[in-house]
Order: C-alpha cells, then sequence, then structure tokens
C-alpha cells in the first residue's frame, strides 16, 4: 500500500471491509481502482434498535470486568485501531466506516435496566459501561441514556464503571458524585497520548487528551476515585509517550492506570493496516512489523493473557516500563474494589412500606 489516496480526516477507517457474515454485498474495496464511483461526504446514521436485553456476561477473564452495557452499539469517535469493530457485522454492517456512522441506539436500554435489576437471581456486581463502545460519544448529548442509567443504578446502589474518551460524562457529574458517596462508582478516560496531532489522526472525533485530563481533574477535585487506560500502545506510533502519560494522569488525580497491547484481530488488522500506510507512510513498515512482533510474528493473538499486553521482547519491555512509572506516580496503589452491599429492589422496598 502507498499514500496515493488522501487520508480521510474527519474518519478514523478509510473503507469499508467485507462483513464476512454477509454472502453478497455492494461495496467500495479500493476507490483508487473505481474511476466513475465519486466519494462522497458520508452522514452518521443512527438506527434505533428494541433491544431485548442490555446487560451482558463478560466471560473473556482477561478483560478485567464480570458485566457491561452499552447503550450504543457503532462509536461516532471513530478510534481507528477499535477492538469493538468486529461487532458490528453482528448488525449487519462492516466493521469499517460503518462502525463510526451508522450507529445503533438502544432506546429502552433504562427499562431493560430496572427490569434486569428487579430480577431475583442477580447478584450485585460492578456493570461497566462502554465495555464495547463510548457510552458518552456524540450522540449521548441528545440521547441521555447513559445519564438515565447512571440514575437507576443510584436508585438500586448497584455499582457501576464508566470508561469513556468523551469529556460529557462531566455533565453527569450531580450523579456521579452521589454514586460516589455510596462507593459505587469509579471513572477512567482512555488516554494514549498527549500528542493532539496523533489524536486527531488515531481518535478523530474524540475529545481533546487536555479536556480528558480536565476530567480527571474535575472528578477527583469532587470527591470522584478516577483512573485512566493507556491503551492502546501502539509499538511505533504512541509506546514512547507512556511516561507523559501517566504522569499527566497521576498529577491530574488519577489513582489507577492500566494499558493494553494493540491487537488487530478479525477485520479491524486490514482496516488499520490500510490506515497505517495513509497516515504514517514513512514508518509503516516499521510499525506494522512491531505490532507483529508483539503477537508471535501476527498482528493478533487470541490467547489470554498474551492477547492484552503481547508477548516477546518489545511487549516485555512495555510492562517493565509500565510497571516502573506507575511506582513512580503512585498509581495502583488500592484497591478498585466497589460497594455490592448496598442494592436494592425498588420493588420488594416499595412492598415494605404497606
Amino acid at each position: 500500500m502507498t499514500d496515493t489516496l488522501q487520508l480521510d480526516k474527519g474518519r478514523g477507517a478509510q473503507f469499508n471491509p467485507k462483513n464476512k457474515f454477509l454472502k453478497g454485498e455492494y461495496l467500495q474495496e479500493h476507490a483508487e481502482a473505481i474511476d466513475d464511483w465519486e466519494r462522497e461526504k458520508i452522514n452518521t446514521e443512527y438506527i434505533v434498535d428494541d433491544s431485548k436485553t442490555l446487560v451482558n456476561k463478560v466471560t473473556s477473564p482477561d478483560v478485567g470486568m464480570l458485566y457491561s452495557a452499552n447503550p450504543y452499539q457503532g462509536c461516532e469517535h471513530g478510534c481507528i485501531y477499535c477492538y469493538a469493530r468486529n461487532s458490528h457485522e453482528y448488525w449487519g454492517y462492516s466493521a469499517g466506516v460503518d462502525f463510526e456512522s451508522r450507529i445503533v441506539v438502544k432506546k429502552n436500554a433504562p427499562a431493560l435496566l430496572r427490569k434486569f435489576f428487579e430480577n431475583k437471581n442477580w447478584e450485585p456486581a460492578t456493570i461497566s459501561l462502554s465495555g464495547n463502545t463510548d457510552c458518552y460519544q456524540p450522540i449521548e448529548r441528545k440521547m441521555k441514556i447513559t445519564r438515565a442509567l447512571l440514575e437507576i443504578c443510584l436508585e438500586y446502589r448497584n455499582p457501576v464503571g464508566i470508561l469513556t474518551k468523551n469529556a460529557l460524562v462531566l455533565r453527569d457529574l450531580d450523579i456521579i458524585q452521589e454514586l460516589a458517596k455510596l462507593n459505587l462508582v469509579r471513572v477512567f478516560t482512555s488516554i494514549t497520548s498527549l500528542d493532539e496531532k496523533l489524536r486527531q489522526v488515531m481518535e478523530p472525533r474524540t475529545a481533546s487528551y487536555r479536556s480528558r485530563l480536565k476530567v480527571l481533574e474535575t472528578m477527583t477535585k469532587a470527591g470522584v476515585p478516577t483512573g485512566i487506560m493507556n491503551a492502546p500502545l501502539i509499538p511505533g506510533l504512541n509506546d514512547m509517550h507512556m511516561h507523559d502519560v501517566l504522569k499527566a494522569a497521576s498529577d491530574a488525580g488519577a489513582q489507577w492506570a492500566g494499558y493494553t497491547v494493540v491487537r488487530l484481530n478479525g477485520a479491524i488488522g486490514e482496516i488499520f493496516k490500510d490506515w497505517l500506510y495513509k497516515a504514517f507512510p514513512d514508518r509503516a513498515d516499521k510499525v506494522w512489523h512491531q505490532i507483529c512482533e508483539c503477537h508471535g510474528g501476527n498482528p493478533n493473538d487470541s490467547r489470554w493473557g498474551n492477547r492484552i499486553v503481547g508477548d516477546g521482547k518489545f511487549a516485555e519491555l512495555i510492562k517493565d516500563q509500565f510497571k516502573l512509572y506507575c511506582k513512580k506516580y503512585n498509581l495502583n496503589e488500592t484497591s478498585m474494589d466497589l460497594n455490592t452491599t448496598a442494592f436494592r429492589r425498588l420493588k420488594n422496598r416499595q412492598m415494605s412500606l404497606f
């Protein structure tokens, strides 16, 4: 691949790869080979879905969460490396441009969460918002589904984890503060670098890094425990920024930090590689080979544990540096356990009043 095409800076993915679940499709895979196919501006489409369930049990032992709830599928942020892209194929769309321009909105998510909490078999545990896609992506400003979910978690006093790249989370500080008083919430933001030029290309529709640090600072001052994910680390692009990211996060009040090494499973591999050679043609070969070195010669490793942090000398170097910087900046010194003893079912509580 060469940079013969101009990079569409408003998007992460530059094309729609074939959906492996669909037998017949009409799509553009190589624009440079089709002279009469005019590339038009793609407007974001919102598809309302009447979902049957919301809370998912996470069976992956190395993800660090037990349950997740995603009010949206697909994500307008357009992060090129996003592991959630493959899940968009289950909805009949592509993991490429479709993922960031055709957003499924679970409008009935609040009702589903209430129903879930009233189930007598539910044993309170932390539910992570944004386990797959960002619960504070731009459409949330209008829909306010995530805000409603937080209100319900507060009503039932069920612990909730938040991970976002959007400063919109500050809108809901009033609810989050009340959750924090009962030790029912942790707010994490993902910070991959402090280089804004890199962010604009790699995460085109996300909040600035400065805004994300402001989230940590504001939440911490309000008494809300915070942390960051320095993830994913991409060899040759942002791995060298780890020290500055962790220091800035600690200075802003973060108590915890985590990281992952980029893994390019499924359709993400070809989407990322296409973007890489267009965005950074001068170092694309080196970056791609280093990514593969972290996964046994492949861009992806599906083995539990290894797939998250990588394998080999370069992955070990990243791991050692992460431990060193966390110790230096007093990160991960305390437990992240949330309160599961305050949970209450509202129907039972209402009946007891009579």
